[in-house]
């Protein structure tokens, strides 16, 4: 029977657990050519914003069709639709936001797993919204983390998520004074903000630091100092494709280093070289692999299925 799940059936914590392991398997099946990933396609509304659409799925033994749609219309709703393309069966909808930020985590924390030093045991992140708190809880998924520092512009906001993410992960969370402090000492540093100035410089970082950011970055506004690309030793991005069909040019386009980004499924499956020394910087660029909102809602609705 067809489900529908809205973000209150999303808050389970273990959920990061599943969606992690089913993206695992998602960059294996995009290394061995089964994953379908175009980049996403908008819809023009004039002077209303856009529909945008992701279109993709999984090959194989039980393949996966769907779509996500968000708007931007100044709202935050999106639909995610799956199918099993064996039996043309629709699995389930998910509706809202949750689910989004749940796939955009999961693969941040895939990054950290294959990217950040075995023994990284703190954070630094920028932003304390929705991605911040998914980008967290991927990070403490796969890492034995033991501190967070975390900055955002609104003191309040960084105080709230402090004392949030502090209860609902376990660990100690602090709110940091600038960017600067909350990412100096850390072994991973978590960019999740909008600004569309750079707060981050390679300065800032210590040696070995590995770095993620989180949703399309342009030339005209991006929150790291090229700086960084200049100083790291790997670039990954989940979807090179993406990054070159933006309607403005990635952050990293004309700089030199847009030709140094490697598919992070690559370094998953050992194709491509990721880590080499603890004292390499490492970068990860995340945009937006299409298909796998729709590996994630299917891995969620077997699990609230199961539940139920």
């Amino acid at each position: 029977m067809m489900k529908i799940l809205r973000d209150e059936d999303l808050n389970d914590s273990g959920l990061m657990a599943v969606a992690i392991d089913a993206l695992e398997g998602a960059f294996f099946a995009r290394v061995d050519n089964r994953l379908v990933s175009p980049p996403r396609h908008h819809v023009s509304f004039p002077g209303q914003g856009d529909l945008v659409f992701t279109v993709g799925g999984v090959l194989g033994d039980k393949p996966l069709a769907g779509f996500r749609v968000y708007e931007t219309f100044g709202g935050a709703d999106q639909i995610v639709a799956v199918w099993s393309a064996d039996e043309a069966r629709l699995k389930g909808i998910c509706v809202g936001e949750r689910l989004g930020s749940l796939r955009t985590g999961a693969i941040g924390g895939i990054a950290i797993r294959h990217l950040s030093a075995p023994d990284a045991r703190s954070v630094g992140i920028i932003g304390s919204g929705a991605q911040a708190r998914t980008q967290l809880a991927a990070a403490a998924a796969v890492r034995k983390l033991n501190l967070v520092r975390v900055y955002s512009r609104s003191e309040e906001n960084r105080v709230a998520f402090a004392e949030e993410m502090q209860r609902t992960l376990g660990l100690a969370v602090e709110p940091a004074g600038s960017a600067r402090d909350a990412v100096r000492d850390a072994d991973i540093v978590i960019s999740a903000t909008t600004s569309r100035t750079p707060v981050i410089h390679a300065a800032d970082l210590k040696p070995g630091v590995h770095i993620n950011t989180v949703g399309p970055k342009t030339r005209d506004g991006h929150e790291l100092g090229l700086d960084i690309a200049d100083a790291a030793a790997v670039i990954a991005t989940d979807s090179p494709e993406q990054t070159r069909a933006y309607a403005s040019p990635f952050f990293l386009a004309g700089s030199g280093h847009e030709h140094r980004m490697t598919d992070l499924a690559e370094i998953i499956a050992g194709r491509a070289s990721g880590r080499r020394s603890p004292e390499d910087m490492t970068l990860f660029c995340s945009v937006g692999l299409a298909g796998t909102e729709v590996v994630v809602a299917s891995a969620v609705l077997d699990v609230v299925s199961a539940s139920a």
